[in-house]
């Protein structure tokens, strides 16, 4: 019965537990390769489980045992059953990750050593400045913070929080305290097998900020001669919390000010697609901030992610292929990735004797799958990053056809049509430029500067949806 399952066997039984939440992950994965990738990992971590138990000496192996190997059983037949459908269909593996961060376990993530390297060389800055990870939303900011264990050096250790999660939405202090210890706990253990004190969450009750900077004196102990880096992704949630009152300022941001002054053993990483400025809780909190920003692939970066995802990729590219994908993406991650899943699924259409080149004219078909796909990240460009009047210019250019540039004075022109103003378009060019949705291009002669589209595929989506908008003709 239940009071059977106690001391160890409850660590076992959420070993269960999240074997088959990850089973469940695997399931919904919408290609047969990161099914088939994933239920890989969890047949690995069944094996683990069943030698441990095999080793066990404890009364409830015995009972467990069989269960494991039930389970490796099963698991191991289905990803044996995906890879004969792959090889049966001929079809070309799709490794690609639509919509979700990158793991640290999974092959495709490339390239970004060079911010791993700013990062590190931050890292041994003696003033200690807390740091600010920039850049555009699915720029890859996750992936690289869920990465950063294999790319820094292994006296660092990197304890990822995802604010976005449990943290933010905890309804107290302690709730909050709690949520961002357990997942530096499991951060710890996943990036570097490193075993961090628990902080048991009845302890936070009575005054939960001293009990917190405690344990972090217990971590220190802990950490011996390595280094914390406590990573903070998506800062930006906790701004709704603290604008609400359920946190308070003082109380939150002063904690963190406190551990990036006074714990010289942690070094404080904050991601998110604003800067402190436009958030005016944190600005005051985090001075001398040393921003990092993370923008798009190298061109030899994007061309590996494209080319040669995985090893043993199949599908081939003709260089004027590459060349196109490499013009519709400018080696934004999330948009080379979307676009090459379109393509590989394109191609797995097409007969056998086709299928493992990809020509021009396979990527160009593939665009309209990649704008229907995608717009769960166009449409938070839209709805989260703009404003009207920014929504409107962005229409305004993107009628204007693929490389066009537009000068400030059609934009103007069109501005005050729609009965807008001057200082209008001036915030909406400088929103616009700091989201790096556009840039000012170097044919202007400084008096009347000219914009365009930094992404075409960014481009096509505002041109579709947009076709109502007409082309102003060009200034005299």
């Amino acid at each position: 019965g239940a009071g059977d399952l106690e001391g160890p066997t409850s660590a076992l039984l959420r070993s269960f537990s999240r074997i088959s939440q990850d089973v469940e992950a695997a399931r919904n994965q919408e290609s047969v390769y990161n099914r088939r990738l994933a239920l890989s990992e969890v047949e690995d971590r069944l094996d683990g489980l069943l030698r441990e138990l095999t080793r066990s000496d404890e009364p409830y192996a015995d009972r467990f045992r069989p269960i494991a190997a039930q389970w490796r059983e099963i698991v191991a037949h289905h990803v044996g059953q995906l890879a004969e459908t792959v090889e049966s269909r001929q079809e070309l593996d799709n490794p690609y990750v639509i919509g979700v961060p990158l793991t640290e376990r999974q092959e495709i993530f490339v390239g970004r050593t060079d911010v791993s390297a700013r990062i590190e060389q931050l890292l041994l800055d003696r003033r200690r400045p807390p740091l600010l990870l920039y850049g555009q939303r699915r720029m890859g900011k996750t992936s690289l913070l869920a990465n950063l264990g294999r790319l820094l050096p292994s006296t660092v250790l990197p304890l990822f929080v995802d604010l976005q999660g449990p943290a933010s939405h905890a309804a107290d202090h302690a709730g909050f305290l709690y949520n961002v210890a357990r997942a530096m706990v499991a951060s710890a253990a996943r990036q570097r097998a490193f075993d961090l004190p628990p902080l048991p969450r009845q302890s936070l009750s009575a005054d939960p900020f001293t009990r917190f900077d405690e344990w972090l004196d217990e971590v220190e102990t802990a950490l011996g001669s390595s280094t914390a880096l406590l990573a903070l992704d998506e800062f930006e949630v906790l701004d709704g919390a603290l604008e609400t009152g359920r946190f308070d300022e003082t109380a939150v941001l002063g904690m963190l000010r406190h551990m990036i002054q006074h714990r010289p053993r942690f070094k404080v990483l904050l991601s998110g697609s604003h800067t402190p400025d436009e958030l005016r809780h944190w600005a005051s909190y985090l001075v001398n901030v040393q921003v990092i920003h993370i923008g798009y692939l190298k061109e030899e970066e994007a061309r590996q992610l494209i080319e040669h995802p995985v090893e043993g990729f199949a599908l081939r590219y003709q260089p004027e292929a590459c060349r196109r994908v490499l013009t519709l993406t400018r080696g934004h991650p999330a948009l080379v990735q979307l676009l090459c899943a379109e393509i590989v699924a394109l191609k797995n259409e097409q007969p056998p004797a086709i299928r493992r080149l990809a020509r021009l004219p396979d990527v160009e078909m593939a665009v309209p799958e990649a704008l229907s796909h995608g717009r769960f990240f166009f449409t938070d460009i839209e709805q989260n990053q703009v404003d009207a009047p920014a929504l409107a210019l962005l229409r305004f250019m993107a009628a204007q056809g693929e490389g066009a540039t537009v000068r400030r004075a059609a934009l103007l022109r069109r501005f005050l049509d729609e009965g807008r103003t001057a200082g209008g378009l001036d915030g909406a060019l400088t929103l616009l430029l700091r989201r790096e949705l556009i840039e000012r291009t170097g044919d202007d002669d400084g008096h009347d500067p000219c914009f365009r589209f930094q992404v075409e595929l960014v481009r096509r989506w505002f041109a579709r949806t947009g076709d109502d908008v007409a082309p102003h003709p060009p200034p005299d």
